[in-house]
């Protein structure tokens, strides 16, 4: 895949959104990408919000639970669909990184224009170019395998985002080298993985999004042994994830912009999770300083 910078005009469509639910495909770097799209009839040049879809890859259905925050908060609504076929877990979830974690030696990292957050970068900008706005502004929300691309994304690609929503993700970028990445830091190179990887990843704006109830084991969760080590469940998993990553930045004093917020009563939903005042709070607030 080309960067976003390298994007050449004629992959770009030249049409603005229209108000109300869309659909186009997008040419990003020689791949076709299917964007669901929503825009407020009183739509005033509010940020985009690219929203990530879960497991079951239900893009328009994101895009749907998303209307209610671009009525509300003016935004842009971007949902892609990223099939399983061409985007498998260690493409969308785990962020292109690394193909083969199997072993115990040093990774082979793909090169940097094929990681996943570089794919969410291009589609962003060739937003910007159809709706004719290149400075426009733009925040990320992704649920359950969404959120887990999230974490790899705030951690790994550098961006402008004003806000990073992970929502109720299976797992999650531990900060330490002694995991083994995708569920930590351990294999990558010095450069990805030392304390000032950790140090950038904390200074994210970054809101973990947890729904009180998705304390369930179901069939989707991620029960490999790196993920269990997280916690038992998605809400376990989630504050041992903060907890760790509160007190280490505290522990070396570093900036820590993380915030946690809970969604009471809410499971494993989309729906819900994307329509709940906690969600508009996450992408309004002003980050941590």
């Amino acid at each position: 895949m080309l960067s976003p910078q390298t994007l050449s005009p004629q992959t770009l469509s030249p049409q603005t959104f229209p108000a109300g639910s869309s659909q186009r495909s997008l040419d990003i770097a020689g791949e076709a990408i299917e964007i669901f799209a929503y825009k407020p009839a009183q739509y005033t040049g509010g940020d985009i919000l690219l929203v990530l879809h879960g497991l079951g890859t239900n893009a328009p259905g994101y895009r749907d639970y998303a209307i209610p925050l671009a009525d509300k908060l003016g935004f842009l609504v971007i949902a892609p669909l990223f099939d399983r076929q061409r985007f498998p877990t260690w493409r969308y979830q785990t962020g292109g990184l690394v193909r083969n974690t199997r072993g115990d030696g040093p990774y082979t990292v793909e090169p940097e224009a094929q990681w996943m957050g570089r794919t969410f970068l291009a589609i962003i900008d060739a937003v910007r170019a159809a709706e004719g706005r290149p400075q426009l502004g733009y925040s990320l929300i992704g649920h359950s395998a969404g959120g887990q691309t999230l974490s790899r994304f705030a951690a790994f690609t550098p961006h402008q985002a004003k806000r990073i929503v992970i929502a109720n993700p299976s797992t999650w970028l531990w900060p330490s080298a002694q995991e083994r990445f995708p569920f930590g830091f351990g294999g990558l190179p010095a450069a990805m993985a030392g304390d000032e990887a950790l140090r950038r990843y904390f200074a994210q704006p970054v809101t973990l999004l947890l729904g009180t109830a998705d304390n369930q084991r179901d069939a989707d969760l991620n029960v490999t042994a790196g993920a269990e080590r997280q916690g038992a469940n998605r809400f376990e998993r989630g504050h041992n994830f903060y907890r760790t990553a509160r007190d280490l930045a505290q522990s070396r004093g570093w900036a820590f912009h993380w915030t946690l917020l809970e969604v009471p009563g809410v499971g494993h939903s989309g729906r819900r999770m994307l329509g709940s005042d906690e969600a508009a709070v996450a992408l309004t607030a002003a980050p941590k300083k």
